[in-house]
């Protein structure tokens, strides 16, 4: 993946500036056929935009109760299946190809364009198609689900 990252900022006297521009190094894959960039991450909510913090070389492993991340991630046809739930509302955005979403056996197929409101659901992202599909997500920390005596954590 080449992906760009401006961020803006303010020089000292209030003007709006540049801060960073330059293309995302830091590519992980934790499985077959599948690689992510943070883009940025921050750890505290609400976020302070004057933190001097560098958010795209946070560990964000483990996300706490103030976490926000935007991630770009490629899913390659073939790619490992890894079922996982998180404890955050997620937004997404199918940029490119196309991707099968599996809740629980129940198939959801998306397309280049297509947008997805994950709320904490265990989930698995499929590639049968023959192009990468790239999807940006937004993770925003959130209470665990609670359904009757259950609780539903993170998982995978």
């Amino acid at each position: 993946m080449k992906i760009r990252r401006v961020v803006t900022g303010h020089d000292t006297n209030g003007k709006a500036i540049v801060e960073q521009d330059e293309i995302c190094t830091n590519i992980i894959s934790r499985r077959d056929h599948h690689s992510s960039i943070v883009v940025w991450s921050t750890g505290q909510f609400p976020v302070d935009n004057l933190d001097p913090a560098n958010g795209n070389s946070r560990d964000v492993s483990v996300l706490t109760k103030e976490d926000t991340v935007f991630r770009i991630v490629q899913y390659d046809p073939g790619v490992a299946p890894r079922n996982h739930r998180t404890e955050t509302i997620d937004y997404a955005i199918v940029m490119s190809g196309s991707i099968d979403m599996d809740l629980d056996g129940s198939i959801v197929h998306l397309k280049q364009g297509d947008v997805i409101v994950q709320k904490g659901t265990i989930h698995n992202w499929v590639n049968n198609g023959d192009v990468p599909c790239v999807i940006a997500f937004i993770l925003i920390a959130a209470k665990p689900i609670s359904l009757t005596q259950e609780t539903l954590h993170a998982d995978g």
